[in-house]
Protein backbone atom coordinates (compact mmCIF):
# COMPACT_ATOMS: atom_id res chain seq x y z
CA UNK A 1 0.00 0.00 0.00
CA UNK A 2 1.28 3.47 -0.89
CA UNK A 3 0.76 6.11 1.81
CA UNK A 4 1.21 9.79 0.86
CA UNK A 5 1.63 12.56 3.42
CA UNK A 6 1.51 15.72 1.27
CA UNK A 7 0.41 16.36 -2.31
CA UNK A 8 1.87 19.40 -4.12
CA UNK A 9 0.96 20.55 -7.63
CA UNK A 10 3.97 22.67 -8.52
CA UNK A 11 3.96 25.83 -10.65
CA UNK A 12 7.60 25.74 -11.85
CA UNK A 13 10.34 23.21 -12.52
CA UNK A 14 12.50 25.00 -9.96
CA UNK A 15 9.87 24.38 -7.28
CA UNK A 16 9.60 20.73 -8.31
CA UNK A 17 13.38 20.27 -8.17
CA UNK A 18 13.71 21.87 -4.74
CA UNK A 19 10.90 19.78 -3.28
CA UNK A 20 12.34 16.62 -4.82
CA UNK A 21 15.66 17.03 -3.03
CA UNK A 22 14.03 15.88 0.19
CA UNK A 23 14.85 12.25 0.84
CA UNK A 24 11.24 11.11 1.08
CA UNK A 25 9.76 13.06 -1.86
CA UNK A 26 8.83 11.64 -5.23
CA UNK A 27 7.83 12.96 -8.62
CA UNK A 28 4.37 11.80 -9.65
CA UNK A 29 4.01 10.60 -13.23
CA UNK A 30 1.09 8.45 -14.26
CA UNK A 31 1.23 6.59 -10.91
CA UNK A 32 0.86 3.26 -12.68
CA UNK A 33 3.74 1.44 -10.99
CA UNK A 34 4.39 3.65 -7.97
CA UNK A 35 0.92 3.12 -6.55
CA UNK A 36 1.52 -0.64 -6.48
CA UNK A 37 4.45 -0.28 -4.11
CA UNK A 38 4.43 -0.57 -0.36
CA UNK A 39 5.91 2.70 0.89
CA UNK A 40 5.28 5.86 2.84
CA UNK A 41 5.99 9.00 0.84
CA UNK A 42 6.15 12.32 2.66
CA UNK A 43 5.57 14.54 -0.41
CA UNK A 44 4.29 13.60 -3.85
CA UNK A 45 5.05 16.17 -6.56
CA UNK A 46 2.60 16.69 -9.41
CA UNK A 47 4.07 18.38 -12.54
CA UNK A 48 0.90 18.18 -14.64
CA UNK A 49 0.54 21.99 -14.90
CA UNK A 50 4.04 22.64 -16.30
CA UNK A 51 3.14 22.12 -19.96
CA UNK A 52 5.24 18.98 -20.31
CA UNK A 53 2.44 16.94 -21.87
CA UNK A 54 3.08 17.70 -25.54
CA UNK A 55 5.24 16.39 -28.38
CA UNK A 56 6.91 19.26 -30.23
CA UNK A 57 8.17 18.59 -33.74
CA UNK A 58 10.78 20.92 -35.26
CA UNK A 59 12.90 20.67 -38.39
CA UNK A 60 15.51 18.71 -36.47
CA UNK A 61 14.00 16.95 -33.46
CA UNK A 62 10.98 15.51 -31.72
CA UNK A 63 10.83 16.91 -28.18
CA UNK A 64 8.65 14.67 -26.03
CA UNK A 65 7.55 16.19 -22.73
CA UNK A 66 8.03 14.07 -19.65
CA UNK A 67 4.30 14.15 -18.87
CA UNK A 68 3.29 12.89 -22.33
CA UNK A 69 1.43 9.61 -22.12
CA UNK A 70 2.50 6.44 -23.87
CA UNK A 71 -0.71 6.68 -25.88
CA UNK A 72 0.32 10.09 -27.24
CA UNK A 73 3.63 8.59 -28.30
CA UNK A 74 1.87 5.62 -29.87
CA UNK A 75 -0.48 7.77 -31.96
CA UNK A 76 1.87 10.60 -33.03
CA UNK A 77 1.76 10.92 -36.80
CA UNK A 78 5.12 12.68 -37.07
CA UNK A 79 6.92 9.82 -35.35
CA UNK A 80 5.06 7.30 -37.48
CA UNK A 81 6.00 9.15 -40.65
CA UNK A 82 9.70 9.18 -39.72
CA UNK A 83 10.07 5.74 -38.13
CA UNK A 84 7.18 3.70 -39.52
CA UNK A 85 5.23 1.51 -37.13
CA UNK A 86 8.22 0.72 -34.92
CA UNK A 87 7.41 3.04 -32.02
CA UNK A 88 3.73 2.11 -32.02
CA UNK A 89 4.74 -1.57 -32.08
CA UNK A 90 6.90 -1.04 -28.99
CA UNK A 91 3.90 0.34 -27.11
CA UNK A 92 0.86 -1.63 -28.21
CA UNK A 93 1.57 -4.60 -25.95
CA UNK A 94 1.82 -2.53 -22.77
CA UNK A 95 -1.22 -3.69 -20.79
CA UNK A 96 -4.03 -1.81 -22.59
CA UNK A 97 -5.17 1.54 -23.95
CA UNK A 98 -6.48 2.69 -20.55
CA UNK A 99 -3.07 2.04 -19.00
CA UNK A 100 -1.21 3.79 -21.85
CA UNK A 101 -3.50 6.80 -21.49
CA UNK A 102 -2.06 7.35 -18.00
CA UNK A 103 1.52 5.99 -17.97
CA UNK A 104 3.99 8.73 -18.86
CA UNK A 105 7.08 8.77 -21.05
CA UNK A 106 9.06 10.47 -18.29
CA UNK A 107 8.16 7.79 -15.77
CA UNK A 108 9.03 5.01 -18.19
CA UNK A 109 12.43 6.44 -19.12
CA UNK A 110 13.47 7.84 -15.73
CA UNK A 111 12.65 4.54 -14.03
CA UNK A 112 15.03 2.64 -16.35
CA UNK A 113 13.02 -0.51 -15.76
CA UNK A 114 14.44 -3.76 -17.04
CA UNK A 115 11.10 -4.67 -18.63
CA UNK A 116 10.63 -1.30 -20.40
CA UNK A 117 9.64 -1.57 -24.06
CA UNK A 118 9.84 2.22 -24.34
CA UNK A 119 13.45 2.33 -23.19
CA UNK A 120 14.52 -0.42 -25.60
CA UNK A 121 12.88 1.34 -28.55
CA UNK A 122 14.14 4.88 -27.89
CA UNK A 123 17.63 3.71 -26.94
CA UNK A 124 18.27 2.49 -30.50
CA UNK A 125 17.36 5.88 -31.98
CA UNK A 126 19.41 9.10 -31.76
CA UNK A 127 17.87 9.98 -28.41
CA UNK A 128 18.77 12.38 -25.60
CA UNK A 129 17.20 13.24 -22.27
CA UNK A 130 16.90 16.77 -20.93
CA UNK A 131 17.44 16.95 -17.18
CA UNK A 132 16.61 20.00 -15.07
CA UNK A 133 19.97 20.09 -13.30
CA UNK A 134 22.09 17.75 -15.39
CA UNK A 135 21.54 19.29 -18.82
CA UNK A 136 21.07 17.27 -21.99
CA UNK A 137 22.76 13.87 -22.21
CA UNK A 138 22.51 10.87 -24.48
CA UNK A 139 19.97 8.31 -23.40
CA UNK A 140 22.65 5.61 -23.68
CA UNK A 141 24.67 7.49 -21.04
CA UNK A 142 21.67 8.25 -18.84
CA UNK A 143 20.65 4.57 -18.73
CA UNK A 144 23.89 3.65 -16.97
CA UNK A 145 23.84 6.47 -14.41
CA UNK A 146 23.01 5.84 -10.81
CA UNK A 147 19.56 7.02 -9.72
CA UNK A 148 19.55 10.54 -8.29
CA UNK A 149 17.09 13.34 -7.45
CA UNK A 150 17.26 15.22 -10.74
CA UNK A 151 14.12 15.76 -12.85
CA UNK A 152 13.62 14.51 -16.39
CA UNK A 153 12.07 17.35 -18.39
CA UNK A 154 11.86 15.90 -21.88
CA UNK A 155 13.08 13.18 -24.22
CA UNK A 156 14.61 14.44 -27.46
CA UNK A 157 14.78 12.28 -30.59
CA UNK A 158 16.94 13.78 -33.33
CA UNK A 159 15.49 13.40 -36.81
CA UNK A 160 17.54 11.34 -39.22
CA UNK A 161 16.92 9.04 -42.16
CA UNK A 162 17.00 5.71 -40.41
CA UNK A 163 15.19 2.42 -40.71
CA UNK A 164 13.72 1.30 -37.39
CA UNK A 165 12.29 -2.03 -36.27
CA UNK A 166 11.03 -3.28 -32.90
CA UNK A 167 9.96 -6.72 -31.71
CA UNK A 168 9.30 -8.39 -28.39
CA UNK A 169 8.44 -11.83 -27.06
CA UNK A 170 5.77 -12.28 -24.39
CA UNK A 171 4.26 -15.37 -22.85
CA UNK A 172 0.83 -13.73 -22.96
CA UNK A 173 -0.32 -10.57 -24.72
CA UNK A 174 -0.22 -8.04 -21.89
CA UNK A 175 2.47 -9.68 -19.75
CA UNK A 176 5.92 -8.25 -19.15
CA UNK A 177 8.23 -9.13 -22.06
CA UNK A 178 10.59 -12.09 -22.01
CA UNK A 179 12.88 -10.13 -24.35
CA UNK A 180 12.73 -6.86 -26.33
CA UNK A 181 14.81 -5.92 -29.38
CA UNK A 182 15.26 -2.84 -31.56
CA UNK A 183 17.33 -2.52 -34.72
CA UNK A 184 18.08 0.82 -36.38
CA UNK A 185 20.29 1.52 -39.37
CA UNK A 186 21.34 4.64 -41.24
CA UNK A 187 24.28 6.91 -41.95
CA UNK A 188 25.94 8.09 -38.74
CA UNK A 189 29.18 10.07 -38.60
CA UNK A 190 29.48 9.60 -42.35
CA UNK A 191 29.36 5.79 -42.18
CA UNK A 192 26.65 3.18 -42.39
CA UNK A 193 25.93 2.08 -38.84
CA UNK A 194 23.65 -0.48 -37.26
CA UNK A 195 22.33 0.08 -33.75
CA UNK A 196 21.01 -2.82 -31.68
CA UNK A 197 19.26 -2.50 -28.33
CA UNK A 198 18.17 -5.50 -26.30
CA UNK A 199 16.09 -5.23 -23.14
CA UNK A 200 14.21 -7.40 -20.64
CA UNK A 201 17.37 -9.54 -20.47
CA UNK A 202 15.91 -9.34 -17.69
CA UNK A 203 18.22 -6.39 -16.97
CA UNK A 204 17.57 -2.92 -18.43
CA UNK A 205 18.14 -2.35 -22.12
CA UNK A 206 21.67 -2.00 -23.48
CA UNK A 207 22.88 -0.54 -26.78
CA UNK A 208 25.43 -1.82 -29.29
CA UNK A 209 26.69 -0.04 -32.42
CA UNK A 210 28.27 -1.80 -35.41
CA UNK A 211 29.70 0.03 -38.40
CA UNK A 212 28.75 -2.65 -40.87
CA UNK A 213 27.96 -2.38 -44.55
CA UNK A 214 25.68 -5.38 -44.79
CA UNK A 215 24.96 -6.21 -48.45
CA UNK A 216 21.36 -5.57 -49.42
CA UNK A 217 21.21 -9.06 -50.96
CA UNK A 218 22.51 -10.79 -47.81
CA UNK A 219 21.20 -14.32 -47.45
CA UNK A 220 19.34 -15.60 -44.40
CA UNK A 221 22.44 -17.63 -43.50
CA UNK A 222 24.58 -14.48 -43.53
CA UNK A 223 22.06 -12.55 -41.44
CA UNK A 224 21.87 -15.43 -38.97
CA UNK A 225 25.63 -15.15 -38.50
CA UNK A 226 25.43 -11.36 -38.03
CA UNK A 227 22.60 -11.79 -35.50
CA UNK A 228 24.55 -14.43 -33.55
CA UNK A 229 27.57 -12.13 -33.32
CA UNK A 230 25.42 -9.26 -32.02
CA UNK A 231 23.41 -11.36 -29.57
CA UNK A 232 26.62 -12.81 -28.10
CA UNK A 233 27.82 -9.34 -27.09
CA UNK A 234 24.91 -8.81 -24.67
CA UNK A 235 24.64 -10.44 -21.27
CA UNK A 236 21.52 -12.27 -20.17
CA UNK A 237 20.05 -13.53 -16.92
CA UNK A 238 17.44 -16.05 -15.85
CA UNK A 239 14.14 -15.56 -14.06
CA UNK A 240 10.63 -17.02 -14.01
CA UNK A 241 10.07 -16.00 -17.66
CA UNK A 242 13.10 -17.68 -19.16
CA UNK A 243 16.70 -18.74 -18.85
CA UNK A 244 19.73 -16.78 -20.02
CA UNK A 245 20.31 -19.31 -22.81
CA UNK A 246 16.72 -19.01 -23.99
CA UNK A 247 16.92 -15.21 -24.04
CA UNK A 248 20.11 -15.27 -26.10
CA UNK A 249 18.47 -17.60 -28.60
CA UNK A 250 15.44 -15.29 -28.81
CA UNK A 251 17.75 -12.31 -29.38
CA UNK A 252 19.37 -14.08 -32.32
CA UNK A 253 15.98 -14.80 -33.88
CA UNK A 254 14.47 -11.34 -33.35
CA UNK A 255 17.58 -9.48 -34.51
CA UNK A 256 17.75 -11.55 -37.69
CA UNK A 257 14.06 -10.89 -38.42
CA UNK A 258 14.47 -7.16 -37.94
CA UNK A 259 17.60 -6.99 -40.07
CA UNK A 260 15.87 -8.92 -42.84
CA UNK A 261 12.85 -6.62 -42.68
CA UNK A 262 15.07 -3.54 -43.00
CA UNK A 263 17.01 -4.95 -45.96
CA UNK A 264 13.75 -5.94 -47.67
CA UNK A 265 12.54 -2.35 -47.31
CA UNK A 266 15.77 -1.02 -48.84
CA UNK A 267 15.41 -3.43 -51.77
CA UNK A 268 11.77 -2.48 -52.31
CA UNK A 269 12.72 1.22 -52.44
CA UNK A 270 15.35 0.57 -55.10
CA UNK A 271 12.92 -1.17 -57.47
Amino acid sequence: MLTIGNYVKVKTLEEAYELNQARNSRIMGGMMWMRLGNARVKTIIDMSELGLNEIEETDHVFRIGAMCTLRQLEEHEGLRKFYGDGIAESLRHIVGVQFRNQATVGGSIYGRYGFSDVLTALLALDTFVELYNGGTVRLSEFVNRKADKDILVSVIVRKSKRKFRYESIRQTKTDFPVLTCSVVTGIYRGQESWFFSVGARPMKAALLEKQWEIPKDATDEQLTEYAKRVAAEFTYGSNMRGSAEYRQHLAEVLLRREMRSILDEYNAEEK
